[in-house]
């Protein structure tokens, strides 16, 4: 499972605009009989500035310009019926009327447009989503995967956080990490980690090998590229790079800076603490001495789960750190997909709908005994 887009049933918004269409036609029509059946003293006219208003809330500018041409058309004949066009109170209630509505339906105009434009970024968005964090396979070989990936930055899809998995022998490796800081630098900084970590599969590189060569391409683009973004020059990856064995009952990682791996086991859960972390990419020219390789066991019925900061980092309205360890205990989740399902979900309702950083997630289930 991976981050999946909304689908809108066709139709759905213009059959509901059809039917709302019909209460400030009702609206004019109430308001324009009820003043000809009154006095002439008393005057219902002004009420229908609301009729193009009502409409520019759930119609386009078309529509609403309609409206607004009826309601003033409406004025006009109460005019006509109540002493005459040409009294000073009927030309001031015109005349209102008919700034009112072209108003209106400017700003429902406006609303559009700023809609299209949002609809576009989140298009491109979406397509830049697609290129750099492409969906994790749900199945490599023996192997079982769901992620999750949620961007802070408002209208965005992406975001510093990052995770790509590709084949290692006897293995799927795996590389979960967190650009610093948040929005387009950190989605380029992203962006260099995420295609070196694909670029290297084919050089079938210890873990160390692999950490060295993702350190070196962070710094190096951090110092080396002209007119460089000052953020970037300054910018780091915390990561874990992991190789879930597919010819054993073991992991081995190499961590350089993020938050453990946890390993879920028998309603228990454990952070799988390095004796040796590593620095974070990217903050000088790294050697492959810089990074230790160490084991895991990871027997059939575990689960693996890779995250990011931003997940155990979400505040509630009282600020307090989401418990992460506390939930994946009392879920007892032994499948990948309903973990990532239900932490996604779990997440944002405890931040309220917003998060503070990006968040991304992982979760891996161990190969069982008869697919070894």
């Amino acid at each position: 499972m991976s981050v999946r887009r909304a689908v809108t049933s066709p139709g759905g918004p213009w059959r509901l605009g059809r039917g709302l269409i019909a209460l400030p036609l009702v609206l004019i029509a109430v308001i324009t009989v009820i003043d000809i059946d009154s006095p002439t003293t008393i005057h219902l006219g002004p009420f229908l500035v609301a009729a193009p208003a009502i409409t520019a809330s759930f119609a386009g500018p078309g529509v609403t310009g309609a409206v607004g041409v009826l309601a003033v058309g409406a004025q006009v004949l109460i005019g006509q019926l109540h002493g005459g066009l040409l009294t000073p109170n009927h030309e001031a209630q015109i005349a209102a009327l008919v700034v009112i509505s072209i108003i209106v339906t400017l700003f429902r105009h406006l609303r559009d447009r700023r809609e299209r434009q949002l609809h576009q970024i989140r298009s491109v968005a979406a397509a830049a989503q697609e290129v750099l964090l492409r969906p994790l396979p749900q199945r490599a070989g023996p192997l079982r995967i769901a992620s999750m990936y949620l961007a802070a930055e408002a209208e965005a899809r992406i975001g510093g956080d990052l995770y790509a998995a590709v084949p290692a022998p006897g293995a799927i490796r795996l590389v979960v990490g967190d650009v610093r800081g948040k929005g387009l630098s950190a989605v380029g900084e992203a962006t260099v980690l995420v295609g070196a970590f694909r670029g290297s599969a084919y050089r079938n590189l210890l873990l160390p090998g692999i950490a060295e060569h993702l350190g070196n391409s962070v710094y190096w683009n951090a110092t080396h590229l002209e007119g460089a973004d000052p953020d970037t020059a300054e910018s780091f990856v915390t990561a874990v790079i992991v190789d879930v064995r597919t010819d054993g009952p073991f992991i081995e990682l190499v961590n350089c800076g993020h938050p453990p791996p946890l390993r879920l086991r028998n309603g228990t859960v454990e952070a799988l603490e390095v004796a040796e972390p590593a620095l974070p990419l990217g903050l000088s020219a790294a050697a492959e001495s810089d990074f230790r390789v160490e084991r895991f066991d990871f027997a059939p019925g575990d689960l693996l789960l890779l995250h990011t900061d931003g997940v155990i980092e979400a505040r509630d309205h009282t600020g307090t750190f989401y418990p992460l360890l506390d939930r994946l205990t009392s879920w007892n989740e032994t499948d990948p997909t309903a973990l990532i399902r239900r932490l996604r979900h779990d997440l944002l309702g405890y931040a309220g709908g917003t998060l503070g950083d990006d968040a991304a997630a992982v979760a891996i289930a161990a190969p069982s005994e008869t697919a070894k």
